[in-house]
């Protein structure tokens, strides 16, 4: 029964490669490789993450999804100010997971509610955008968790959770095939940081 299942997994990734632009192969071992080296703490995630952010932006545009094109620069500068962080080796006490104050929570939950209609709308009036609504707003969800992630707010975690979900769909149905399934693994990670995340937080409050 394993074996079969096994069988039945491996033709369905290699029906899923070969229905695949080259393109499209390049931007997802990139970032499969890209999340495997920041798991394994390398500096070499981010300039492979660079070149991940620069395949998915072509992909994307050419699938029709601008905004999340878009949100690739947004990654790739971010990359960036991580690597040259990294290259600095700046020292200092390590910031602490903490949950997100409220009112961030609501000025962010605005924020991206503003981003997804508006973003939406220029999507539909001025593009050919294939899904413009889902577009703009896994996008607006995308930047949230980023920036929650990057001050280290445990909730950050939940929000990837859900986007990742949408992402999966939405991927499929522009027949980015290996890119939903990429999605199908980052929808894991996303659970397992977040539990990981709520572990160390817990051991903080209860010594």
């Amino acid at each position: 029964m394993a074996a079969l299942l096994l069988f039945d997994v491996l033709t369905a990734v290699r029906v899923a490669v070969q229905s695949s632009s080259p393109l499209e192969v390049a931007a997802v071992v990139t970032g499969a490789a890209c999340v495997w080296l920041a798991a394994r703490n390398s500096i070499w995630n981010f300039p492979v993450g660079v070149v991940n952010g620069i395949l998915y932006l072509v992909v994307f545009w050419q699938s029709r999804l601008y905004s999340d094109a878009g949100l690739q620069l947004a990654f790739i500068a971010l990359l960036i100010y991580g690597w040259v962080k990294w290259l600095r080796k700046a020292t200092g006490p390590e910031l602490p997971i903490t949950r997100t104050p409220r009112r961030l929570a609501v000025w962010l939950g605005v924020a991206g509610v503003l981003y997804a209609g508006v973003a939406g709308v220029l999507l539909v009036t001025y593009t050919n955008a294939a899904l413009p609504y889902w577009d703009s707003t896994t996008t607006a969800i995308s930047l949230v968790a980023q920036l929650l992630l990057s001050r280290r707010h445990l909730e950050n975690w939940l929000l990837w959770i859900g986007v990742d979900v949408a992402y999966v769909g939405m991927y499929w149905h522009r027949d980015l095939y290996l890119t939903s399934g990429l999605y199908v693994v980052f929808l894991g990670l996303a659970a397992y940081g977040y539990w990981q995340w709520r572990r160390e937080v817990a051991a903080v409050v209860t010594p």
